[in-house]
């Protein structure tokens, strides 16, 4: 079929590859100059089966409102009439039960858990290099109920598939012996040895020149102004002045998917979860991680991006806006500051903010919509780059008409 897909992040690009490698004749509308540029940008850098558990969760009630009025806070509502976030922010609530955190927990596992393991097919397929490093991922904390609710949190992933293992400080610290200025903050971690790191940028380009060369064909500086429907199917898609035709389209654009599909009549459950990120320049004398972290208590993790550190994280929810934050940047440094006092940056510190597009299940939007010829493929939250791989693979069998691998919540 001839396939159009709209977005070129991570997500698109992934979807772009597993399409034209399953025999699409496919093309890939952007509206900025190249891959990559958006959300995908300066992510966190983690391929993380082990940042499973959603969001909304039985605590997570309560610690949102005592996050309430911090500016620095890992996770931020902005108190504002805004009728999409409250509708949302509804659903969030309903999701923080027990039995519906350990559900969400399971699909999400099953989706990253393939997900990971095409991306190391994709790596030994097209030699991609990307700052990617296989030596685990560590979560450390510094509260012990926190320490305790992760270890519960842990052994519902071991029962859906996720190695997450519980560790001691100083399992902790040799694991990563750059934390040992901050032992005495620690009281516990859990250790996934076969998660990944890398940078999700240099990823989405180089795949997308691969793309180009199986014949994609990429047009950026386009942006997507609205698509037509006529009888509950697609008939274009009107972008920059032009009317784009295909037989199916794939909508990946992220956080702006449901402005674009809200006027067909389709009301996706996704709002814009904005986080921010440094990205940590090194030198010979800095002391840095090797091995990716998340300090879950701060909600922000911590990956070596080749001579970078890549510090990132906090959600905050204030609609489209995309300034940066300059007390939410100082919080990523302070932190890094606490836990590696040594980090000593080499250079100039580049903040970053994009807008993940977060479902209140944290479960991300994958197969056909309610409109024949259109299927989605966003929602994917802080698991963009996690959830990429498996998420393109298993759109490409939807669209062929074949059964996707995982056992997960598809559409």
């Amino acid at each position: 079929m001839k396939i159009l897909v709209l977005g070129a992040g991570v997500v698109g690009v992934t979807s772009a590859w597993y399409l034209a490698r399953a025999g699409h004749q496919v093309t890939v509308l952007d509206r900025q100059p190249a891959a990559g540029l958006e959300t995908s940008f300066a992510n966190g850098g983690q391929i993380s089966v082990s940042h499973a558990e959603p969001w909304a969760n039985p605590h997570a009630p309560l610690r949102a409102l005592a996050w309430m009025r911090r500016e620095d806070a890992p996770l931020l509502f902005r108190l504002r009439w805004d009728a999409a976030l409250l509708d949302w922010s509804l659903c969030f609530l309903r999701e923080c039960t027990a039995r519906r955190t350990r559900d969400n927990i399971r699909h999400i596992v099953a989706l990253a858990l393939y997900s990971r393991r095409q991306l190391r097919e994709l790596r030994a397929e097209t030699s991609l290099v990307y700052d990617h490093l296989e030596r685990g991922i560590l979560h450390i904390y510094t509260d012990r109920r926190e320490f305790a609710a992760a270890v519960k949190a842990a052994a519902v992933m071991r029962d859906f598939g996720c190695e997450r293992q519980t560790v001691s400080v100083e399992e902790c610290l040799a694991i990563e012996p750059a934390l040992a200025p901050a032992a005495p903050l620690l009281v516990g971690g859990d250790y996934t040895a076969s998660d990944e790191s890398g940078d999700a940028h240099r990823f989405t380009q180089q795949l997308a020149d691969r793309c180009a060369a199986r014949g994609v064909v990429f047009r950026y500086g386009v942006a997507v102004d609205k698509l037509t429907a006529v009888a509950g199917r697609v008939e274009g898609v009107l972008a920059a002045g032009e009317l784009y035709q295909a037989d199916a389209y794939v909508a990946a654009l992220g956080s702006y998917t449901p402005l674009l599909l809200r006027p067909l009549g389709l009301r996706l459950p996704v709002y814009p979860a904005k986080g921010y990120s440094a990205t940590v320049p090194l030198g010979e004398d800095s002391v840095a991680p090797t091995v990716s972290m998340t300090d879950d208590g701060h909600k922000i993790v911590f990956s070596r991006l080749g001579q970078r550190l890549r510090i990132a994280g906090t959600a905050e929810f204030n609609g489209y806006n995309t300034e940066l934050n300059a007390v939410r940047c100082a919080a990523l440094m302070r932190r890094a500051d606490e836990l590696f006092p040594n980090l000593r940056a080499a250079g100039e510190v580049k903040f970053w903010c994009g807008l993940r597009p977060a479902t209140p299940s944290n479960v991300p939007l994958i197969g056909r919509s309610a409109i024949a010829n259109l299927y989605l493929n966003t929602g994917h939250g802080t698991l963009g780059w996690t959830m990429a791989c498996g998420s393109g693979a298993a759109l490409a069998d939807i669209v062929s008409g074949c059964p996707p691998e995982p056992n997960f919540r598809f559409l």
